[in-house]
């Protein structure tokens, strides 16, 4: 069995040093002016009022292959919710309240607001300045943890109900496909920026349905971050063993 699992591994590594050979082969110039994709993409994001090049690749001409991260994403997620929910022989006990110093309690307070609001404010402008909703949607997950740093765990719990975050991360993945099966019913390719006008360049309502497909990635990333890091906090915090 060790030797087939071998046989295999080579096999499979050869196949993709050679691919990767035949891609490296074909790539331009290194340090050239110009290139074939670049220009191609740009020209797609102005003619599509997406002032973000990045988002427009993102979530407009290779929108399919955003949904294939997003997915995965939320596969990891949803591996690590199932591998560290409670066992057997495991109970919860209540954490005791943390003994905080005052300045960064203060500090961790004072920043959560303007953190969450710099979260969303990214995810908001992901069509037009750099960042978007896998950025964005890191840093207001993030935001919400200050608390865990500022207070204790408990009152970390009372604004994050993991139910409610679960319930949208599903949602937001959920939005993302339907945006993409709205594009077939209208009878063009799946995630085709083809459903909403463009609307004003560089403005929040430019660029078709790229603003709609960069919210849901936010939602759901900042929900996959929250609920994730909820596992592993509830098993270093709460969990505990029978006994202990």
């Amino acid at each position: 069995m060790t030797r087939l699992r071998l046989w295999l591994l080579a096999f499979g590594g050869a196949g993709l040093a050679a691919l990767l050979v035949a891609g490296c082969l074909d790539l331009p110039h290194f340090g050239g002016r110009w290139h074939p994709y670049g220009e191609r993409a740009v020209h797609a994001s102005l003619d599509r009022h997406t002032a973000n090049t990045i988002a427009s690749v993102n979530f407009d001409q290779r929108a399919y292959d955003t949904l294939g991260e997003m997915s995965i994403l939320f596969s990891a997620v949803l591996g690590c919710v199932v591998l560290l929910r409670q066992a057997r022989g495991e109970h919860r006990a209540r954490p005791e309240p943390a003994d905080v110093a005052r300045p960064v309690r203060r500090y961790a307070l004072l920043v959560l607001p303007v953190a969450l609001v710099t979260g969303l404010y990214v995810i908001a402008h992901g069509q037009l300045s750099p960042g978007g909703g896998f950025q964005g949607g890191v840093v207001a997950a993030t935001a919400l943890h200050l608390l865990y740093l500022g207070a204790d765990y408990r009152a970390l719990e009372r604004v994050r109900p993991l139910g409610v975050f679960e319930t949208t991360d599903a949602l937001a993945v959920c939005s993302y496909v339907v945006l993409g099966v709205a594009s077939l019913l209208a009878g063009t390719a799946f995630l085709a920026n083809t459903l909403l006008p463009y609307g004003t360049f560089d403005t929040l309502s430019s660029g078709g349905s790229v603003p709609l497909l960069n919210a849901a990635v936010g939602m759901e990333v900042a929900s996959a971050v929250v609920v994730l890091l909820a596992g592993f906090l509830d098993q270093a915090v709460e969990i505990e063993e029978e006994g202990s």
